[in-house]
């Protein structure tokens, strides 16, 4: 249930605390004091879209926060989500900004809006004059019913759409199997022939650098042979003149010399002495380096054709050879998926037939249940009507039979007999704005028993109503409000008598304040929204009246 909220910066509210208690919670004020902006400020809390347009002039973005207990259930997904509860209670925060961004905080962590939607389903259930223009459409009057049937009924609907699921992935299979039988065939045999090929290579990873370095080698051994051999020579070669070997030899012989003199040029002369040595390890090196640069034409031209088989098999798979094998690795299991699961067109063909008669199978017990609840269901919103002063109207819920689809085998249409002498209407139809504020009040009354929703909101659910009428709507809300929380805004007098809290919404000069009100300050508000004149006697007698019948009944 809503413990409290706190709104500020909020449209005409400046700020204010509401606290909700349990029961039937109603709201009310003058037109255009605030109340919906209460109910706005909640709907913020569920996730619901923020309207930057919403916030105070002057201020840079509105607040709600609200706190709200939790079930078992509720509690371990919200600490799922990182969010910390306290005794199975969570602090819900939004926050508006008039530039157009919306933050969201659950039990003090930042969270997606979408995530305060996803637990709102299962914390509020909300109603309003929009909710009855839905009740008219088809999608809405069928979630009704399968609504109705509880756990057991949603577990049937789950394997009915799980079953439509499967029919239409076989008819997908089927429909690729006739379309892309000789696709599948030519992708086989060309990852075959690729595979293969990439097996008979041997290919390895990296090895294009190496295969592009001996090439460039063997294509270019006369220069080498060139430039090397007259390196080495300058290192070693020397006849008439001396190489560069025997110049750093001479240079060693100076500087020892030069050492009995100054004994701190030892280290200048071992520093010498392993160049020296050194060099000559690198003349030998190089040494048999030119020694092995002999032309092989045999090899250069198997390079040359590796390298073009890699650049073939490269060729519109891989950038290189690493990438090669990784496309070959994916190949390999593509092949594999092709060839052991492959199904021909006959095969998936019997796999859709058998689909196609599991739906029917289960499509015919969901079409069994649904008679059942709708039964059950059109018994005790007619019920229910004859207590909300429709002693001669009958709630229908029709059943017609279609071809299966993702929603059943038939259309569910709700339809209004508002009198025997009268022909059966579908609500979209006929019903009058009063008749479908009835209708909904009923449902809700009727589901409202098995739902797992803790808290009901109803904003004006009662327009359109009055007199003797109004009184029975109160009586049905306060009926449901025995086990669910209910905070109902209302401009009648009669519905407000059977609230166990009173809030009213007071506008002051620019700004809006909630408070509640017990006593003779809710015996001037009801008398208030009989439209009687302030202070008028009479008025406040029959609003005394009216809250002494209510609290008799409910006692």
């Amino acid at each position: 249930m809503i413990h409290s909220i706190t709104i500020s910066a909020l449209g005409v509210i400046e700020a204010t605390d509401v606290e909700f208690g349990p029961g039937l919670t109603v709201l009310t004020g003058e037109t255009g004091a605030g109340k919906t902006m209460v109910l706005t400020s909640v709907n913020l809390l569920l996730g619901r879209r923020a309207d930057p347009g919403l916030v105070r002039a002057g201020h840079n973005a509105a607040t709600v926060d609200g706190i709200f207990s939790l079930t078992p259930a509720l509690a371990k997904r919200a600490e799922e989500l990182g969010a910390q509860t306290d005794d199975d209670e969570i602090i819900v925060s939004r926050t508006v900004a008039a530039q157009g961004r919306s933050r969201a905080h659950l039990g003090g962590r930042p969270v997606p809006a979408a995530v305060l939607a996803e637990l709102a389903d299962q914390l509020v259930t909300i109603h309003g004059q929009a909710d009855q223009l839905e009740l008219r459409g088809t999608s809405a009057q069928r979630e009704t019913l399968d609504a109705h049937g509880g756990a057991p009924h949603a577990s049937l609907l789950a394997a009915y759409n799980e079953a439509w699921a499967r029919a239409v992935a076989a008819k997908r299979a089927f429909d690729e199997a006739l379309n892309s039988h000789e696709d599948r065939s030519a992708e086989i045999e060309s990852l075959r022939g690729a595979i293969t090929a990439i097996a008979e290579l041997n290919v390895q990873a990296g090895e294009e650098d190496e295969l592009r370095a001996e090439t460039e080698r063997l294509t270019n051994i006369e220069d080498l042979r060139q430039y090397i051999g007259k390196s080495h020579a300058m290192l070693t070669a020397g006849e008439s003149s001396s190489t560069a070997l025997d110049l750093a030899r001479q240079s060693l012989e100076e500087l020892r010399h030069a050492t009995r003199f100054d004994p701190s040029l030892d280290t200048f002369y071992e520093r010498l002495n392993s160049l020296c040595l050194e060099l000559d390890a690198f003349a030998d090196d190089l040494g048999h380096y030119l020694r092995g640069l002999e032309a092989d034409p045999v090899r250069l031209a198997a390079l040359h054709d590796r390298r073009a088989a890699l650049r073939e098999l490269l060729r519109g798979r891989a950038s290189d050879t690493a990438e090669l094998l990784d496309w070959y690795e994916k190949a390999q299991q593509r092949l594999d998926l092709l060839e052991n699961s492959r199904q021909t067109p006959e095969e998936c063909q019997r796999i859709l037939e058998e689909a196609k008669e599991e739906v029917l199978r289960i499509g015919a017990e969901l079409t069994a249940a649904r008679q059942r609840h709708a039964t059950s269901l059109s018994e005790a919103v007619t019920t229910e009507l004859r207590a909300l002063a429709m002693p001669n109207a009958r709630f229908i819920i029709e059943l017609t039979p279609r071809k299966p689809s993702p929603h059943g085998c038939e259309d569910v249409t709700f339809l209004l007999q508002a009198h025997p002498s009268m022909q059966a209407r579908p609500l979209g139809q006929g019903a009058s704005g009063g008749e479908l504020s009835r209708i909904m009040l009923a449902l809700e009354v009727v589901l409202g028993q098995g739902s797992t929703s803790p808290t009901y909101i109803f904003d004006e659910v009662d327009a359109g109503i009055g007199g003797r009428t109004a009184t029975e709507v109160g009586r049905r809300l306060a009926k449901l409000a025995r086990h669910k929380q209910v905070i109902v805004v209302t401009h009648l007098p009669q519905v407000a008598a059977f609230a166990a809290q009173h809030l009213v919404v007071n506008k002051e000069g620019a700004s809006t304040t909630v408070h509640a009100v017990n006593g003779n300050e809710r015996v001037d508000e009801l008398a208030r929204m009989m439209g009687a004149d302030e202070g008028s006697d009479v008025a406040r007698r029959h609003a005394q009246e009216l809250l002494e019948s209510a609290s008799m009944e409910e006692s």
